[in-house]
């Protein structure tokens, strides 16, 4: 058995992903790039709530779905060390 790239769900070994959503949302997920200055000013110049206001902003400049860039920015803001990990 192997893993769904995007949800980790076993899977048989001659199937990339679980469903046609999931290979749609990972390589959305991979084709957003965030800059990080954007990073940079949502993070230490805004409140949680210009935060939110800026991404919703961001995704439908960039025409992206917002939960699939929320996803990448938190991501990126563990690795860059704007916020904890989650986990």
């Amino acid at each position: 058995m192997s893993h769904c790239p995007y949800c980790g769900k076993k899977i048989a070994m001659s199937k990339a992903f679980c469903s046609r959503n999931c290979k749609e949302n990972y390589f959305q997920l991979i084709a957003i790039q965030v800059p990080r200055p954007f990073l940079k000013r949502i993070f230490i110049f805004c409140t949680p709530e210009q935060r939110e206001l800026e991404i919703e902003n961001f995704a439908n400049r960039h025409g992206w779905r917002i939960d699939l860039l929320q996803k990448k920015i938190d991501e990126l803001a563990v690795e860059y060390g704007y916020i904890e990990s989650k986990n």
